[in-house]
């Protein structure tokens, strides 16, 4: 199976029989999404965990003309805030789940809109984290307001791994705008569940900051994918 990164939060996997893309907003300098990936034979599956401009593009919808066996899988704000409607995808709500012969996909919570998405195929687990994160804002919160924040966080990093206990494989935000603990969350996660391979992102183009996680994964005995470009590849 194949990991692709597009940008900042989206991605591609690819396998033999299908395609799956999570939270596309924009295509990589190559256009490799839509001049290759939309291409390309088998299932195809586009996934969106919420509506923010930085994980939800509506002109997704348009490939439908193009390929139409596509399978639009989004989160249920998206279809709230007007940006799809309801004959366009499947929506998921925190705890639904979309199944068919090839993938299954679990909705989870996040701690900003949306969902983050459980996806199991081909006897692996996947996890796409949206906007799921620990967002403190510790250098600038109050600490009863950054502790409100891990508070929610925790509560769903503790749902996610009740029904799980390991993930081959997860992308997860290290995101730097959050200051001088901006890891936190990350580190918090790999705690909690054991992770094959971890994948930073929502990052945007701050690649050194999403590298520095790769320590704290190595010494989980975490693999880390490290991203120096959009369109980079590898196998898992």
């Amino acid at each position: 199976m194949k990991l692709t990164y597009i940008y900042h939060s989206g991605f591609a996997i690819e396998s033999e029989t299908f395609t799956i893309l999570i939270d596309y907003f924009r295509d990589t300098p190559d256009k490799w999404v839509t001049g290759t990936l939309l291409k390309r034979p088998g299932a195809l599956y586009v996934l969106a965990t919420h509506a923010h401009g930085d994980h939800f593009n509506k002109r997704i919808l348009e490939w439908k003309q193009r390929r139409p066996d596509i399978r639009y899988i989004f989160s249920h704000d998206i279809l709230e805030a007007g940006k799809a409607r309801e004959s366009d995808a499947i929506y998921l709500d925190k705890f639904d789940i979309y199944e068919d012969a090839l993938i299954r996909v679990q909705a989870f919570g996040s701690t900003d809109i949306g969902v983050s998405f459980l996806i199991e195929t081909e006897g692996k687990k996947i996890f796409h984290a949206g906007d799921l994160n620990n967002w403190h804002w510790r250098d600038e919160s109050t600490p009863d307001e950054s502790a409100g924040y891990e508070a929610a966080f925790l509560k769903e990093l503790d749902e996610l791994a009740r029904n799980t206990d390991r993930l081959d494989l997860a992308m997860f935000p290290v995101d730097q705008r959050l200051g001088k603990e901006y890891m936190r969350g990350a580190q918090q996660f790999i705690d909690k569940i054991a992770v094959d391979w971890f994948v930073p992102m929502h990052f945007g183009t701050a690649y050194d900051k999403a590298k520095a996680f790769r320590a704290y994964a190595h010494s989980k005995g975490t693999r880390f994918f490290e991203l120096n470009r959009e369109g980079q590849h590898m196998n898992f």
